[in-house]
């Protein structure tokens, strides 16, 4: 790959990254110091991040508890990170869900609670109700995960499986509860993201079975009587419980998309942003992108060289062989390269926390060599994409990508380089 491009392209994904510092959302929605007690809650890839970032700036006491991936953790002074296991929930994750709900439970109505919630909160507060156990709850994400069913709707499944998802976390409390959102979610609903511990939504227990009819999914038989059953009811936005309350999604993927647009025409290039919203198989959302791509190339439209094009959302895979390695931007990178195999092109495809599914990279590069190279050392591209095994495809040509945890998360980031 030519190196020049590469370095191109990761400047582009570290300007998205920088503009979804948290420092710079809470900064702009701080809340007033209540009456009485101040009390942080977090759950979500870049939590320990977000609480670092308050406590920076935080006039007044603080105190609290936020949960984050293992390795995530980041040094706090006020604020207890606590470490567990995703996209597998763990019985780490269990007792910090219950740390949660026991930090806010006694606090009066002159107490406030700050939430910082973004992407991964999800697997992060395995809370199964009465009835199921964690074991439940971990092949519960594991279906969801393999199933092809976007984010949305996972989510709505799991928070009406749960205890502390939907909205529950925040009728667990008197205090006041200020939610600080980072948006890993298309769209950006704040109630989708990590399943909203604090933001309930309209959505019912009914559409949880819908969507499990819809994709297909085989889920424990607890699971489905529990949605057969009012238990399972989330509160909605109107509950007397959470109508003082308010949240605020301080970064999001447009943001991000914008800062790299606008540092590529700094250096002369066009910017093209296709979406902040794309979602579906990343095999077929790459070739759609595949397909603008020679269009620009053969004939200079819809955008003309040299130019950038970018996206951003969550694009999701069916995993069609177990045993592979790697996730969804390594999946869109190896599609894309097979459909602009010999073309002119480079890209860059990584989720914006640094972890792409399975493995420790943050995603991958591609450009027309990448199908000739991995032929050059026995690989065939079409026989990994199958068998879902971007990894070691990426691995094994050098073209891995890798920032390690990023302290923030808005989701994917795919840049095309064309000139």
């Amino acid at each position: 790959m030519d190196f020049e491009a590469r370095s191109f392209l990761t400047s582009l994904f570290k300007a998205a990254v920088t503009a979804a510092d948290p420092l710079n959302g809470v900064v702009r929605h701080l809340p007033e110091r209540p009456k009485g007690k101040t009390v942080v809650v977090g759950a979500g890839k870049g939590a320990a991040q977000m609480a670092r970032a308050l406590e920076s700036i935080w006039d007044g006491p603080l105190e609290g508890v936020v949960v984050t991936r293992y390795g995530y953790g980041c040094e706090t002074r006020h604020v207890e990170v606590i470490e567990a296991s995703h996209p597998v929930p763990d019985s780490a994750g269990l007792a910090a869900s219950k740390r949660l709900i026991e930090t806010v439970k006694d606090l009066s109505a002159d107490d406030l609670v700050i939430a910082l919630i973004c992407g991964g909160g999800s697997a992060l507060l395995p809370s199964p109700p009465q009835g199921l156990s964690l074991e439940d709850e971990i092949s519960l994400n594991e279906t969801l995960l393999s199933s092809g069913a976007p984010i949305s709707a996972m989510n709505v499944v799991r928070k009406h499986l749960s205890t502390i998802k939907g909205g529950r976390l925040a009728t667990a409390t008197k205090a006041r509860v200020v939610s600080l959102i980072v948006s890993d979610i298309p769209g950006d609903n704040p109630a989708h993201v990590a399943s909203g511990p604090t933001v309930p939504d309209y959505s019912t227990r009914h559409d949880a079975l819908e969507i499990i009819a819809r994709y297909g999914l085989t889920l424990p038989l607890a699971a489905i009587d529990h949605l057969n059953s009012a238990a399972a009811d989330a509160p909605r936005p109107d509950d007397p419980a959470v109508v003082r309350n308010s949240h605020h999604v301080i970064a999001s993927a447009g943001v991000s998309l914008e800062a790299a647009a606008q540092l590529a025409r700094a250096n002369g290039i066009e910017a093209a942003i296709l979406s902040d919203a794309v979602e579906g198989e990343a095999r077929e959302v790459a070739l759609v992108h595949a397909a603008i791509a020679k269009e620009i190339l053969a004939r200079n439209r819809p955008f003309s060289k040299p130019v950038v094009i970018l996206s951003g959302g969550e694009t999701t895979v069916t995993i069609r062989k177990m045993g592979g390695k790697g996730g969804r931007n390594g999946e869109f990178a190896l599609a894309a390269a097979i459909a602009l195999d010999g073309y002119d092109f480079h890209l860059i495809a990584a989720d914006t926390d640094g972890i792409d599914g399975s493995e420790a990279n943050a995603g991958a590069f591609a450009d027309g060599t990448t199908v000739k190279r991995l032929r050059l050392t026995a690989l065939d591209a079409r026989r990994i994409l199958d068998a879902n095994d971007s990894f070691t495809a990426f691995n094994a040509i050098g073209d891995l990508f890798e920032t390690g945890p990023t302290g923030t998360n808005v989701n994917d980031f795919r840049a095309i380089l064309l000139s």
